[in-house]
């Protein structure tokens, strides 16, 4: 429906994009989001029961959050009104709420539908509070952005955030398919089929989203119609895009040499290569946040204390690509990418996890000795818990010679620090403080 609740005509419809026009309009047609829409699931309730409360869709683009507010509000016999944040503005609102009114004394709802709500500042966000607060509105707000930092608490405390998923392969497969054969909405009256391999590809390229998807159909159905053809083509496909397919099968042989060599020229400190290996990732379509936490790993299992500060960057690193992601957040992912090739390497901290793991396999949980434990009641204390037991800051550069590991391990040593980086620093630092122990 428009701002005033009424149905588009037949001929307007036909000029709508393929993804407006193929857009689910029953609940049972609504493809993805299974965590929300299954049985006995909050949407699929809402729909079937019309009563609804105001809520946060948090999501990537394409994975249906207009869809879903719409689906909804015609379920409720609601009035769903689009507001968007980039063209509307207080004094939209204002006839917005007045409409709404008329609508209330009348007994019919209006469900304001508000897309891309982050980026409405505090004060134009607090202006929605009074009329959710009195039910006058039923707001649901659509954001790409995380709600905990874009919508303000008093907002987010009168609304129920969900969360969707970018739509799986298979999920847009479906779409695709739906669209091929739909006579009504979509282009089964051409009678286009797709080939195997363009579909694989138009999968691949759209990254879960289904207006990626549809809008790329529908522009490579065009090409194939003016060439007076019938199937479309990985080439339409590519026209339509604009991309060209790399080798690069994320299920098979290829993704798995692909990441070993983005590794391999990590570990062997070479950036370019490194960088080289990640865009051909990336391009092809690969998640970049596997990437991003494959670099999270890389830092601490082949860099660790030689440079502490790569952890932190592969970490600002992931968080920085799930805050902008693409196009941009390829930037970040780069920076990361050069910095960890370009670190001092040491796998020490790894294996002494490994070492210290075997010990824990092949003595079991060994007793902690009694100077270790805590003693909070009397009866532990008469026990000797905590016996003994000498406070590091009360020594001398707070060093203190006293075992800390069970008695079956005593003299252990999992941790050898390299020669690298700022591990030096540690294996120097370790040194003295052995050998001050010693003394004491």
């Amino acid at each position: 429906m428009d701002l005033f609740g009424a149905e588009p005509s037949r001929q307007r419809k036909s000029l709508q994009p393929l993804a407006e026009r193929m857009r689910p309009t029953k609940i049972g047609e609504f493809v993805g989001q299974r965590h929300l829409l299954g049985p006995r699931k909050i949407l699929e309730t809402a729909a079937k029961t019309g009563k609804l409360q105001s809520l946060i869709l948090w999501g990537p683009p394409g994975s249906g959050k207009t869809t879903l507010a719409q689906i909804l509000a015609d379920s409720a016999g609601a009035v769903c009104v689009h507001f968007s944040a980039v063209t509307s503005g207080v004094k939209d609102l204002k006839k917005i709420i007045q409409e709404a009114e008329q609508l209330q004394r009348a007994g019919k709802a209006t469900v304001l539908f508000v897309d891309e709500i982050h980026h409405f500042n505090k004060g134009q966000q607090d202006n929605f509070l009074p009329h959710v607060e009195r039910g006058t509105l039923t707001l649901i707000g659509a954001t790409t952005e995380n709600p905990s930092f874009e919508v303000i608490a008093p907002l987010l405390s009168r609304c129920r955030v969900l969360v969707l998923n970018a739509l799986t392969a298979e999920e847009i497969g479906a779409i695709i398919d739906r669209a091929l054969s739909d006579k009504q909405r979509g282009l089964g009256a051409a009678g286009l089929e797709i080939a195997a391999e363009a579909r694989a590809f138009l999968l691949e390229q759209s990254q879960g989203d289904c207006r990626v998807a549809l809008n790329a159909l529908e522009a490579a159905a065009l090409l194939v119609q003016a060439q007076g053809e019938k199937k479309i083509g990985l080439a339409h496909l590519q026209e339509a895009l604009q991309k060209s397919p790399l080798r690069y099968d994320k299920a098979g042989d290829e993704h798995y040499n692909v990441i070993s060599a983005f590794i391999k020229s990590l570990r062997g400190s070479d950036p370019d290569a490194a960088v080289y290996w990640m865009m051909r990732m990336i391009e092809a379509g690969e998640d970049p946040l596997f990437i991003a936490r494959r670099m999270v790993i890389f830092a601490s299992e082949d860099i660790g204390n030689a440079d502490p500060q790569a952890l932190q960057v592969a970490v600002a690193a992931k968080d920085a690509f799930h805050f902008v992601g693409l196009p941009e957040g390829r930037i970040p992912l780069a920076q990361a990418a050069t910095y960890l090739a370009s670190a001092p390497k040491s796998n020490a901290a790894y294996k002494a996890m490994l070492a210290a793991a075997e010990d824990v396999r092949q003595h079991g949980a060994l007793s902690v000795p009694l100077h270790l434990r805590n003693a909070p009641t009397p009866l532990m204390q008469n026990l000797g818990y905590g016996k003994d037991y000498k406070y590091a800051h009360n020594y001398e550069d707070h060093v203190v010679d006293q075992d800390h590991l069970p008695k079956e391990l005593l003299g252990k040593r999992y941790y050898t620090p390299s020669e690298s980086g700022y591990e030096k620093q540690i294996k120097e630092r370790l040194k003295l403080w052995n050998e001050k122990k010693k003394r004491s």
